[in-house]
């Protein structure tokens, strides 16, 4: 499959008004598994729904809703053993959903899309959570329910399932934002599967370039604009990618745009003008584009 092609079908998949989770996540495994036969995949968590199901069911017909995610949290990491990889976190396995379903390990975004596809296929609501610096799960819960989050609780699948309490997301927050940053509740709004998805493809993003793995990232950055194409900032990495990877005209083309964008929200008129602007932390990022477009200008007039 072309890269073109790998795009538009996982754009297809991941744009739907409403995607299936575990077929997109499986479908970015590809991009390092190409023949990967997602069938079986999907086919297991069926399977582990199902179990899931059962165990629910044994506990009897009037089961609360607390102890549906109780069941399913002890199924997934008492029974199957699913677990964060705290000692290789960075290791590439643990971001595509065959390698976690095989290994049972992975990190906080990858074993949540186990959780909410198993919990799905059981009959029980969880959604993500994009907080900062490490992905949650919530479930809501009925009015009634004394929770120490009103109507909502909030686990953690990268330590086993575990319930937090306001103060350990408030304590979370501090630990990946800094000791200064303020606990606000939108910090717990649900995240939409293609948020989910966006989450997951900046972490591998993040992965590859670390490896210099320029290719696989710059194929990240396409899929991350088919999912959002006003999304500028992976615009810009494209173009630097591109760069990368010898793509001259490419680059050029994507860093220009870059810079059209962004230098009108500070009232630049063309790029050009960057050089006479006062000195801030985003014109200085402008200017090392700009720079970088300069660059690609006489290097692309070179070869015509």
């Amino acid at each position: 499959m072309t890269t073109p092609d790998f795009v538009h079908r996982f754009t297809e998949i991941a744009t739907t008004p409403e995607p299936d989770l575990a077929s997109a996540a499986l479908f970015i495994a590809k991009l390092e598994y190409p023949r990967l036969d997602t069938s079986r995949y999907l086919a297991k968590l069926d399977e582990m729904g199902a179990t899931a199901a059962k165990r629910i069911a044994a506990s009897g017909e009037t089961v609360d809703p607390m102890s549906r995610i109780t069941e399913i949290s002890s199924y997934l990491f008492k029974q199957e053993g699913f677990t964060g990889n705290q000692n290789n976190y960075d290791d590439l396995r643990n971001s595509f959903l065959n390698e976690v379903l095989d290994r049972r390990t992975g990190i906080p975004i990858s074993l949540s899309i186990v959780y909410i596809e198993v919990a799905r296929r059981a009959g029980v609501e969880v959604h993500g959570i994009n907080f900062p610096g490490h992905f949650l799960l919530k479930v809501p819960m009925p009015p009634e329910a004394v929770l120490s989050l009103d109507t909502e609780v909030i686990i953690d699948p990268f330590h086993g399932g575990g319930v937090l309490s306001e103060s350990d997301c408030q304590d979370l927050l501090q630990k990946h934002a800094g000791a200064e940053a303020a606990f606000d509740r939108h910090v717990l709004s649900r995240a939409t599967k293609p948020e989910i998805l966006v989450r997951m493809l900046v972490n591998l993003k993040r992965l590859y370039v670390n490896m210099k793995s320029f290719p696989q990232a710059h194929t990240i950055t396409e899929l991350l604009l088919g999912l959002d194409p006003s999304a500028i900032t992976e615009l810009r990495d494209r173009g630097l990618l591109a760069y990368h990877l010898n793509r001259y005209a490419a680059a050029l083309r994507d860093l220009e745009a870059y810079l059209r964008f962004t230098a009108s929200k500070e009232m630049i008129r063309t790029p050009e003008e960057i050089d006479n602007h006062v000195e801030t932390e985003e014109i200085s990022e402008h200017a090392e584009i700009w720079e970088h477009v300069k660059a690609l200008r006489r290097r692309v007039a070179s070869f015509n």
